[in-house]
Parts: structure tokens; C-alpha cells; sequence
């Protein structure tokens, strides 16, 4: 979303000077590029380079407050977020999975279907949060351990475990 945004300013500078507005450009390509391969340290590396370069532009982009603080708070994102971040190529080349954007859209909609007033049947937000921790212990094949560990007398298929 950051990263969307920042592309708006840049380009707003590039029709105020080209030569600085691609400049600007280039660099955050550069930071998008060092994310996805996992090299956040030179990735907020970049940024922090970035920040200090645009400085030098104040007088040519009106909206250079709003950028410099976007830049800003992208930074934030990144150092609060870096353990999260996977290396994202790495995964490509490897065949897994490197986007969730359609898993997100599901619960999204499932959530908000369930915790409109006019539904007969609601969730509360404790509820929803135990499902959801429900369904994650099944997508990383932890449920049926995790049933065994409470209940040690609780039979489960071969293909519980499995599952």
C-alpha cells in the first residue's frame, strides 16, 4: 500500500522535474527489488538514503512534506515488519506460494458477512478469532497434535494427522 503511494508522489515530481522525479523513481524500484529478495537491511538502507536525498528538493514539489513523510512511515513499516518479511524470489523459484492477497480477500469477505447486524447468526470477535486460530492449526497440520496433547486418550486417524 506504502509503496502504491509512493509511487503517486513520484509520479507528481516528475511532472514538476523529470530528471528528479525518475531519480526518485529508480531508487524506490530499487527498494521494492531489495525487499522482494529478502535484503531488508539494504533495503532500509536505501530508504534512509532516499529520505536524506529528497531533501534537497523541497523548493521544486509542493507536495514534499506529504512525500518525505510517506517515505518516513514506509521506513517504519519495514524496520517494525522486517522478521515478517520473506524472500520473496526465493520462494518463486522454489515453487511455493508467495501471495496471500487471495486468502486475505476470503476471510475478509467471510468476516464481514458474519459481523453485519441484519445476519441472523453472528460472530463475535472472540469467536472469529478462535476460529481463525482453528483453521490455521489445521492449514499447518498442528490441529489433531494439538487435540492429542490435550485429550491423550483421543484416538485420531492416520489421516487426521496427515491432513
Amino acid at each position: 500500500m506504502r509503496v502504491t503511494v509512493l509511487g503517486q508522489y513520484t509520479k507528481g515530481l516528475i511532472r514538476v522535474d523529470r530528471v528528479v522525479g525518475e531519480g526518485v523513481q529508480k531508487r524506490l524500484n530499487s527498494v521494492k527489488w531489495l525487499l522482494w529478495h529478502g535484503k531488508v537491511a539494504k533495503a532500509l538502507a536505501r530508504l534512509g538514503d532516499l529520505d536524506r536525498c529528497i531533501n534537497h528538493f523541497t523548493h521544486l514539489y509542493p507536495r514534499f512534506p506529504q512525500l518525505k513523510k510517506v517515505v518516513q512511515k514506509f521506513r517504519t513499516y519495514i524496520v517494525t515488519n522486517r522478521a515478517f518479511i520473506p524472500n520473496y524470489g526465493q520462494r518463486y523459484r522454489s515453487g511455493e506460494t508467495i501471495s496471500t492477497a487471495f486468502v486475505e480477500s476470503t476471510v475478509n469477505y467471510v468476516l464481514s458477512k458474519r459481523f453485519v447486524k441484519k445476519q441472523s447468526m453472528q460472530w463475535t470477535k472472540r469467536g472469529a478469532h478462535l476460529l481463525l486460530q482453528t483453521r490455521v492449526k489445521t492449514l499447518n497440520n498442528e490441529l489433531a497434535s494439538t487435540f492429542c496433547r490435550w485429550y491423550p486418550d483421543l484416538q485420531v486417524e492416520d489421516t487426521a494427522l496427515a491432513a
